[in-house]
């Protein structure tokens, strides 16, 4: 038992040296490739320069534009021109009088154009307003009524009994009557029925109103 247990220490210690000694050749492999033996940067070749021999001069002649067709223009100089100052013909063109008609313009002592006068104003005969005092604001509008007609029952007579809602509020009235004391109720038809506003001596329709 003894020795079995010697020839496996044996065993797993040369497998540990194995593998540190793996470990060591490829760390070793990744650090020489990686820094120390790393390609240098490549440099591109330089062009080489030959120089070429002067060509000889051949004997044909490069062709000439053809010459352009028509009368050439006349060229000036400045031959010829005098840059002196002639005070004669200076005085000469000052003296000159204007004949014209219309007013002068270089002249400050010209008299002014004659505008003349119109014929007739384009006012004359236009009627004249006289501004009167100011009218007094119209009174302002009635409200409207504030009932909704919805109905309408027949009493034993065959008159008609209509319903109004005001609000929450529901009134049953018949033709002289008066609705939340102040709407009068007149006519009464079927589609329409006839409502005063008494305070404000208002008349107006209400159409049967639909739910």
């Amino acid at each position: 038992m003894a020795m079995q247990l010697g020839t496996e220490n044996k065993r797993q210690v040369r497998m540990v040296i194995a593998l540190f000694s793996v470990v060591a050749v490829v760390g070793g492999w990744q650090i020489y490739t990686n820094f120390i033996a790393s390609p240098p940067t490549p440099t591109l070749p330089r062009p080489e320069v030959t120089a070429r021999p002067a060509s000889k001069p051949s004997n044909q002649t490069a062709p000439q534009p053809a010459a352009a067709e028509g009368p050439e223009a006349r060229k000036l100089t400045n031959a010829g021109i005098d840059p002196s100052l002639h005070l004669d013909m200076l005085a000469q063109s000052e003296s000159v009088e204007y004949l014209g008609s219309g007013r002068n313009i270089f002249s400050a002592d010209s008299a002014p154009v004659r505008i003349e006068a119109p014929v007739k104003s384009a006012r004359a005969n236009a009627p004249s307003v006289i501004a009167g005092p100011p009218q007094p604001p119209p009174p302002p509008r009635p409200p409207a009524i504030d009932l909704k007609y919805f109905g309408y029952s027949m009493a034993a007579d065959k008159s008609l009994q209509a319903f109004f809602m005001h609000g929450d509020d529901v009134f049953m009235a018949r033709s002289g009557e008066i609705v939340n004391h102040r709407y009068k109720v007149g006519a009464i038809k079927a589609n329409s029925v006839q409502v005063t506003d008494l305070p404000y001596n208002n008349t107006q329709t209400l159409t049967l109103a639909a739910f």
